[in-house]
């Protein structure tokens, strides 16, 4: 592990940002979700993935952590929003490009792209419109429109209830949010939930910047035409009982990209319990050699990656996927 470093990047933001692993491995650049900072990642799931002969890339997205924040685009009225009343500083494309200018200022011609959630969105918008910078993508528990897939009513009030003033607030929040949208049958890590919490809190709490990334993922158009463009092996993981992004949302994606493979858990909300670590780390690991060892595919002949997978539940690609 590297020590956590900022570099400004073509768009103009601040992007801070650390590395794991060899540098002469292949690289992963791993996007984060709404609101979450480069140090939400457990080092124990870092650690398999280098473990596994992978160098890591994490970063705060802009408007959180210790990245530039838009302090001068004010705040989003989130009610306003969700009745379309209200406009983004920003749209998930900007994140993206932010994403691709954090490869350009490490040398990095391209990498492997893992996204969560609203990483996800950012790494679906980064393959469409900076192809050449992505060797292969894994979206998880993501969409590619903010209204496939949408939060149950509880997860969605879960989500956007009122921001934490204090440490303790910000803790009691996220275990309240955890035991809305997490995995129910497997063991939630409350330690780490507090741990992560206090890491974040001492980097820096902005709920307003938070706000003009829900902006972003609202208000920005929908992927799946762009995503039929996506010729690099994909993998989208998805829990089976996810409450706020539901399964719907990673169908769509494995439907919008040709020769996908779709991972779907049984039991998986939306979080990735411990328990599932080494299904999706296998997962991820299997997609990264062998887009390595095969180069980008030529459009529409994607192999029929099925039937050499290495782990888990794995949903037929695409062409063969009518009959679900």
């Amino acid at each position: 592990m590297k020590q956590e470093q900022t570099v400004t990047v073509g768009t103009g933001m601040q992007i801070a940002y650390q590395r794991y692993g060899d540098e002469g491995d292949p690289p992963l650049l791993m996007v984060n979700g709404f609101g979450v900072q480069l140090t939400a990642w457990n080092p124990d799931l870092l650690q398999m993935l280098v473990d596994r002969g992978l160098q890591l890339i994490v970063f705060d997205n802009r408007d959180v952590g210790l990245s530039t924040h838009l302090d001068q685009a004010g705040a989003v009225d989130v009610m306003a929003l969700m009745s379309g009343q209200a406009t983004a500083p920003y749209l998930l494309s900007d994140m993206a490009a932010d994403a691709a200018g954090l490869l350009v200022s490490l040398g990095l011609h391209s990498a492997h792209l893992l996204g969560v959630s609203l990483g996800g969105m950012i790494a679906q918008s980064l393959a469409i419109e900076h192809p050449d910078r992505v060797r292969s993508l894994t979206s998880i528990m993501s969409t590619p429109d903010f209204g496939v897939g949408a939060a149950t009513p509880e997860a969605g009030e879960a989500l956007l209830s009122p921001a934490a003033t204090t440490l303790q607030g910000a803790v009691d929040r996220s275990l309240r949010l955890a035991a809305v949208i997490g995995s129910q049958v497997y063991e939630r890590d409350e330690e780490w939930i507090r741990q992560a919490v206090g890491l974040a809190w001492d980097r820096g709490n902005d709920p307003i910047g938070t706000g003009r990334q829900l902006a972003a993922v609202v208000l920005s158009p929908d992927r799946r035409p762009g995503l039929a463009s996506v010729t690099v092996p994909t993998l989208v993981v998805h829990g089976e009982v996810d409450p706020l992004i539901q399964v719907d949302g990673g169908r769509a994606t494995a439907d919008a990209i040709a020769g996908s493979e779709l991972l779907v858990l049984p039991g998986m909300a939306h979080d990735i319990p411990r328990a599932l670590w080494a299904t999706v780390v296998d997962a991820v690991v299997a997609l990264v050699h062998r887009a390595e060892s095969t180069g980008p595919p030529l459009r529409n002949n994607h192999p029929d990656t099925h039937k050499h997978a290495r782990w888990g539940r794995l949903s037929t690609p695409q062409a063969d996927r009518g009959t679900e």
